[in-house]
């Protein structure tokens, strides 16, 4: 199999989020910020390599068909092209069944991130530089423990959708509302998975004060826009 570059990851990545979240192009600048609660010091599953920084641009494994065909390359173009981003769509799908196994967010909280909604993870990652009180870094580590405690098994039963619907197909037995069904099953998962991401975020935020939050803002999000303050 040939080995995706960099550039063919962040296209295939770029075009996948876009995919998955309904994002803004702008998205995809801030590939290099990692997933939404990435591994750390602190609290948290322990991480695979390759699964916090840099990972937080994903999707699952049922988007990955679409997103191929938007990630530079079309059908009847020969196979060179489109090898190497299908390649980098499959690293993308992996890397997101490790992450969200983990009770990580892998992009589904950027919206709240980007805006001055910090996540907790994160914040105890920057706790130097955001000047936590003790009082302040207890809070938000348990914050961060009882969004793992409920992303866990939320994440799993995701991950069991998206295979449950990827085994309709293998087995040919794939029809309009057997699909339709299980798409419904992914998509609820899918929201409350991202519920638990962005509830942590508004957690978080009410425990730190605003420089705090421009403080996370500018280490996160360097040249980001300016709302939500």
């Amino acid at each position: 199999m040939t080995t995706p570059t960099i550039s063919t990851l962040r296209t295939a990545i770029a075009a996948l989020v876009a995919l998955l979240l309904g994002a803004a192009p702008g998205l995809a600048q801030h590939a290099g910020h990692g997933a939404d609660q990435g591994p750390g010091p602190t609290a948290g599953p322990a991480a695979t390599p390759g699964a916090g920084q840099g990972a937080g641009h994903g999707t699952t494994r049922g988007a990955g068909d679409s997103a191929g065909h938007g990630a530079g390359h079309a059908h009847g173009q020969g196979g060179s092209a489109a090898a190497p981003a299908h390649a980098a769509v499959e690293a993308c799908q992996a890397e997101f069944d490790t992450v969200v196994a983990q009770g990580r967010g892998f992009g589904m909280a950027f919206a709240a991130d980007q805006n001055r909604y910090p996540g907790p993870l994160h914040v105890l990652e920057l706790s130097a530089r955001l000047g936590l009180s003790a009082d302040q870094e207890a809070r938000v580590r348990a914050l961060l423990e009882a969004m793992y405690a409920e992303s866990i098994p939320k994440g799993a039963r995701l991950l069991d959708a998206e295979r449950a619907l990827r085994r309709l197909f293998e087995a040919g037995t794939a029809d309009e509302p057997a699909v339709r069904a299980a798409i419904a099953t992914v998509e609820r998962a899918r929201a409350d998975v991202r519920a638990v991401h962005l509830v942590a975020h508004l957690r978080t935020r009410d425990v730190l004060t605003a420089a705090q939050r421009e403080r996370y803002h500018e280490a996160r999000w360097p040249g980001g826009s300016a709302p939500g303050r």
